[in-house]
């Protein structure tokens, strides 16, 4: 399940199992990526609360597939299958279009987006590439073409978090070895 000691569900006592309680599916299954944090609570709030208001906040303007694409692009580039698994399911459920969702799959796989998405959408995935690699490289024209193709600062603020979410998860998954198991 991964490199280091995690405290399931069935162990968990104190602030852990109170915040277990909350987080938890079906079964009192907890999700690895969330379990990981158990030998600190305190850094599952943190990643929780990211997690909610950068992907699921009912003020967000991306519709939820579109935001859920972003994490799938950004986790396939890093290399995150854990992340990429979860995130394509997440984004397929919220298209409600299962021939689109695997389209997206087959054109993230192939390196093809340009050819599927629109000119808007696809330089969104230009910026979610170069924010992912070359973080120390991000120059001001590059906001200036999005910009130019019609998003407005709130909506290129809430990509970025997104994206930023999911190098940070994409991280924590790959650097302590969490699996789907």
């Amino acid at each position: 399940m991964s490199w280091i000691k995690v405290i399931p569900f069935a162990e968990a006592t104190g602030r852990l199992k109170a915040i277990y309680q909350k987080v938890k599916g079906p079964k009192d299954q907890i999700d690895n990526i969330l379990s990981i944090h158990s030998l600190r609570p305190h850094t599952l709030i943190g990643h929780m609360s990211l997690y909610k208001n950068a992907l699921h906040h009912n003020q967000n303007s991306f519709p939820n597939w579109f935001l859920e694409f972003l994490g799938t692009y950004t986790s396939f580039i890093n290399r995150c299958d854990y992340c990429f698994d979860h995130h394509y399911e997440g984004m397929r459920r919220f298209l409600n279009d299962d021939d689109k969702a695997a389209n997206l799959r087959m054109h993230i796989e192939q390196h093809s987006l340009d050819s599927f998405l629109s000119q808007k959408e696809y330089a969104m995935v230009k910026y979610a590439q170069n924010l992912t690699l070359q973080p120390g490289a991000m120059q001001e024209s590059q906001i200036k073409v999005l910009k130019e193709l019609g998003y407005d600062d709130g909506e290129i603020l809430e990509a970025n978090q997104v994206i930023a979410y999911f190098n940070y998860a994409n991280r924590t998954v790959l650097g302590l070895g969490v699996d789907a198991g």
